[in-house]
């Protein structure tokens, strides 16, 4: 722990200078090329690599949880060498159940557990903060993961999700995604700032993007990927809120359908795969692909939002909600949410996956992804494998906008 202090000491008095180094113009590519200069300059990096390799491991199985987790971090920020093996060391949250990187927000959760979450809402600047629970209580202080802030424009309505808890702009370097909804709050489609896997297309590119009439850096990320659609079942008749856990007008929730576009539906199966993104790329406007440039929405994704909701593709998993079981003894539709939902709310669900063909299976039975209200702007979620945490604040995201045509 005596080293771990040091380091900490050594990466505290180098940030100071980087702050220092911020005062005067720079380009976002000088600046990382400096910061890169000066880890490969740092003392411990000299350190012999089985003994690093053991320093290593035994921070990681001792700092287990958040807020200790920091000295993890810190090792990987001392140099290259120990970046590279502490990213090694450090297992990715399907395997290890922890977030310890901002990658690991765009990674599957874990196989076995449902990962904690809670979702804070901040009405009057309509922004919206993920948080990873600390404790078993159903509000703590958590862990920040990503926060999101709604936006209305005359040609379309949705969410900007960011990495940064103050600044949520698209133009900013820690934008990582939107999610975009048509007029109705119907149907929404999640947008990646990074492409999740191989041979992932753009929905919408442009070469430069503008925010406030200047031009961002392009070490911007510029690209949006289409990773899911999200649509409710359409109520012709317009009832009033259909409540999930405490409905005594015997109604039902909700119905929603979320189709995974980048995770195949074998990513269930005992084996299967789900794409698992290593780290954020830098997007660079020579290596984008020569789409025009478009001031309003793609052709595409309009339709998308507008015109009906298009079939799966096979072989695409689908996630529903959960049907529930009407209790007689208090007269209501249920839902088992283990004592993580204690509000009645038309927001509450519960997503699991649906059988492509034939009958539902063990793996189809599993919760996915559940959302619901316990406060009046505190919110749990919890989510696992396959969808990363990205993925299910976009879901939960489209609970809060409103929905007329569906309640």
């Amino acid at each position: 722990m005596t080293i771990l202090r040091s380091i900490i000491q050594d990466m505290r008095s180098r940030s100071g200078r980087v702050a220092q180094d911020r005062v005067s113009p720079s380009s976002v590519a000088e600046k990382a090329v400096e910061v890169s200069d000066g880890l490969s300059q740092s003392c411990w990096s000299n350190m012999p690599e089985e003994l690093l390799r053991e320093v290593l491991a035994r921070i990681e199985d001792s700092e287990s949880a958040w807020p200790q987790r920091k000295g993890v971090v810190a090792c990987a920020g001392v140099c290259r060498s120990w970046r590279e093996i502490t990213k090694e060391i450090v297992k990715v949250p399907e395997l290890s159940g922890k977030l310890t990187f901002p990658i690991s927000v765009k990674q599957p959760g874990p196989r076995d557990t449902l990962l904690q979450c809670f979702i804070r809402r901040n009405q009057s600047t309509q922004t919206y903060y993920l948080y990873l629970s600390l404790t078993n209580a159903l509000a703590d202080d958590g862990k920040f993961l990503l926060a999101a802030r709604k936006s209305r424009r005359p040609t379309s309505k949705g969410f900007v999700i960011s990495l940064g808890a103050d600044d949520t702009s698209k133009g900013s370097s820690t934008y990582i995604g939107k999610l975009r909804s048509n007029f109705l709050g119907t149907k929404f489609t999640i947008l990646d700032g990074q492409p999740p896997h191989a041979g992932a297309k753009m929905t919408k590119s442009r070469s430069t993007r503008l925010v406030n009439s200047k031009q961002v850096s392009p070490m911007v990320p510029a690209g949006n990927y289409a990773v899911a659609h999200v649509s409710y079942e359409l109520n012709v008749l317009g009832s009033r809120y259909l409540r999930v856990l405490y409905n005594i007008r015997n109604r039902g929730p909700r119905r929603m359908q979320c189709v995974m576009d980048a995770i195949p539906t074998s990513a269930i199966e005992p084996g299967g795969v789900a794409p698992t993104q290593t780290e954020f790329s830098l997007g660079n406007i020579d290596l984008s692909p020569p789409l025009p440039f478009f001031r309003s929405k793609s052709n595409r994704v309009e339709h998308i939002l507008s015109g009906p909701l298009a079939s799966p593709k096979d072989g695409v998993l689908v996630l529903k909600n959960k049907a529930p079981r009407w209790h007689e003894q208090l007269q209501c539709w249920c839902l088992n949410f283990h004592g993580r939902v204690t509000v009645a709310s038309v927001k509450n669900f519960q997503l699991v996956a649906s059988p492509e063909n034939g009958p539902a299976g063990p793996e189809h039975e599993k919760i996915i992804l559940q959302f619901g209200k316990v406060g009046k702007d505190l919110f749990t979620m919890d989510y696992r494998y396959p969808i990363s945490a990205f993925q299910a604040f976009a879901i939960c995201l489209s609970s809060f906008d409103t929905k007329i045509a569906c309640e």
